[in-house]
């Protein structure tokens, strides 16, 4: 399964790890998902998804 945010879209971003002397290598960025438990009034009933941390923290705000 592919590592993605259900509600933002965000997946992995790559970039680059520089040493000391500037040697730069490829790494990968991984997106920082936690499974959560979500109620949804309109069906009354929780579902669990995968969503990112930033998604999260927007759901707090939003207080779904």
């Amino acid at each position: 399964m592919i590592k993605k945010c259900i509600l933002t879209n965000k997946t992995s971003n790559n970039g680059y790890q520089v040493s000391h002397s500037h040697v730069r290598t490829k790494k990968i960025q991984k997106l920082n998902l936690q499974t959560k438990k979500i109620w949804l009034s309109k069906y009354k009933r929780q579902i669990k998804i995968k969503i990112s941390t930033k998604a999260i923290k927007s759901l707090h705000k939003l207080k779904i």
